[in-house]
Order: structure tokens, then sequence, then C-alpha cells
């Protein structure tokens, strides 16, 4: 079993980790095109031919782009102006995605005219211009979910004595994280304490599950969790690049679960002001409700079976005659 489990788990982590890497590539990813008809038509035109690349956006002018990329409706934007284009950016919506734009815009250009100049309207922090500490925030959180849900499926709390762990463990982790990410390491930069919740809630959708399917599968339900939040919801969260960027369909499948919602959640509060924000909200929600739901009531039912086994046991220690 061994010979043919740990190979099996390697393969699963393998696929799962760098197959979306290797396919990483524009899929119908939101960008605005700005100006007037005449002159932003052509830029449209040059979108539209690279098939399914790109979901073009149109915008009378350059505030209007802008707004569509604060309020995280598009990616980027071209702008038809008198002097040429102009490109809009936001890398702390996805630096990966900043430099695709980029790139397609450059190779758009005739040979011999001037660089299209770029506008970052929504920078990443200085402390992470390429995103790639925000990227690495997702694992840990994941770890950590795993881990409380473990401990409260092993440890036998039950019931709401769950729960209150659960919640407990969450906080705790979110304050702890904010400490870290945003106040000492700066790669957070909205509201402190929004940023904190949003961390605690990833951690306790994770957690939750976990211990909803230890209740209710027992200690193989830690590792049905495990698979699920670090094996897929892991790589294929789209937090180090985008979802629009992953290979269908997992860039949809990453934000159904925890990791994916909740680094999606973790940019729009930390970065846009909120934008975008309540879908990846009840998708973490969801997952709290039906994890704390299946905590109380696996609890509550192997409790019972538990009570009604050791009167059994008793009568069948008791001497006969």
């Amino acid at each position: 079993m061994v010979a043919v489990l740990v190979p099996a788990v390697v393969a699963l982590a393998l696929w799962a980790f760098a197959w979306p890497a290797a396919r990483t590539a524009p899929r119908d990813l939101p960008v605005g095109v700005a100006g007037s008809a005449a002159a932003a038509g052509p830029l449209a035109q040059q979108l539209n031919a690279r098939e399914g690349a790109f979901e073009v956006h149109r915008y009378a002018d350059e505030d209007a782009a802008r707004a569509g990329i604060e309020e995280r409706t598009v990616y980027g934007a071209i702008v038809a102006t008198p002097r040429g284009p102009k490109l809009l950016t936001a890398t702390a919506a996805s630096p990966v995605v900043a430099q695709l734009l980029e790139q397609a815009v450059r190779e758009q250009t005739p040979k011999g005219a001037a660089a299209v100049p770029a506008v970052d309207v929504v920078p990443a922090p200085a402390a992470d211009p390429r995103g790639s500490a925000l990227g690495s925030s997702v694992l840990p959180l994941a770890i950590a979910g795993v881990a409380a849900g473990s401990l409260v499926t092993l440890r036998g709390p039950r019931g709401p004595r769950a729960v209150v762990a659960l919640l407990a463990a969450a906080a705790s982790v979110g304050v702890v994280a904010a400490a870290l990410a945003h106040s000492w390491l700066g790669i957070l930069t909205g509201n402190w304490w929004a940023e904190a919740g949003v961390l605690g809630l990833s951690t306790l959708a994770v957690s939750a599950t976990v211990a909803g399917l230890g209740a209710l599968l027992g200690p193989a339900g830690i590792g049905v969790g495990a698979l699920l939040m670090v094996l897929l919801g892991n790589p294929f969260s789209g937090v180090t690049s985008a979802p629009r960027l992953l290979p269908e369909p997992v860039g949809f499948i990453g934000q159904l679960l925890p990791p994916g919602a909740g680094g999606s959640l973790l940019r729009s509060v930390s970065f846009f002001d909120g934008a975008q924000a309540t879908a990846p909200a009840l998708t973490l929600g969801a997952w709290i409700a039906l994890g704390l739901t299946a905590v109380l009531f696996g609890g509550l039912a192997r409790g019972r079976g538990a009570s009604a086994a050791r009167p059994a046991e008793r009568r069948e220690a008791e001497p006969v005659g």
C-alpha cells in the first residue's frame, strides 16, 4: 500500500501544483478599452483577435476606465489618446497580469514607434511589488486551518465546545497574521481589522470544513479535508497569478474553495476598498456554515452513539445467573 499510495499522492500534488502553473495564459481576461469609437475600435479589434484571451469592456474615457479598474471590473485598460495609446494597469490586482498586458501592448506597437506609457492605477505595496509574499500567505492559512480542525477532531471536544474552539483559533490566527503581514511586513495596506477578519474567516472556513468532515467521518475526514484544502485549494487559488490565467475549470473551482475565495477577498479588502468582495465573502460563509453544522450535528450523533453503546457494554459485562 505504501508503494502505491505515496506515488499516487506525489502524482496528485505535482498535477495540482505544476499543471496550472505550466498552462498559465489569459482566458477571457477582463480588459478595458477607452476612448472614442473611431480611436478605440482598432485597439479592441486587436485584443479580440486573440480569440478567447481577453474579455473587452468599452469605456468612454480614461476616468471611466480607471473607475473600472478600481472597482475590479477589469484588470487593466488601454486608453486611446491624441498622443497614442496609454496603458492602465493594477499591480495590486495581479503583477503577473500587469506584465502580461504590457507585453501584449508592446507586441502590437509598430516597430520604431514610441513605447506605450503605462500608469499603475492601483499599485502593489512597495514591500511586495511582485505579489509573491501575498501569494505565499495562502498555504500557511490553509495549514493553520487544517491543524485547528485536526486538533478539534482528535482531542475530543464535541458540539458547541468544538465550535468555540474553532472560533477562538480562527480569531487568534487572524490577529497574528494581520500583525505579521500588515504591521511588520507591510504587504497589506488596507484597514487592519478588516484584514484580520478576512484572515480569520479564511482560516475558519478551512478548519470548520476539516473538523466537520472529522465529525462525520472520523479521523479519515482529516485526510479528506487536508487533500481538498492544501493539495487542491492552494494551487487552484490563483493568488500568485490570477484566476483568469489558470486553465478551466481550475480557476473556477479555485474560487469556490476557501483558499481562493479568501485570497480574492483579502485583495479586495486590502487594496480595493472592498470592491467585488461579496462573492468571496459568501463563499467563505457557506463553507463555515456547512462545516460548523457538521461539527454540531456530527458530534451530537457520535455522542448519542457512544452513550447507547455504554449500556450495551455494561449488560454484556453483567454475570448471568
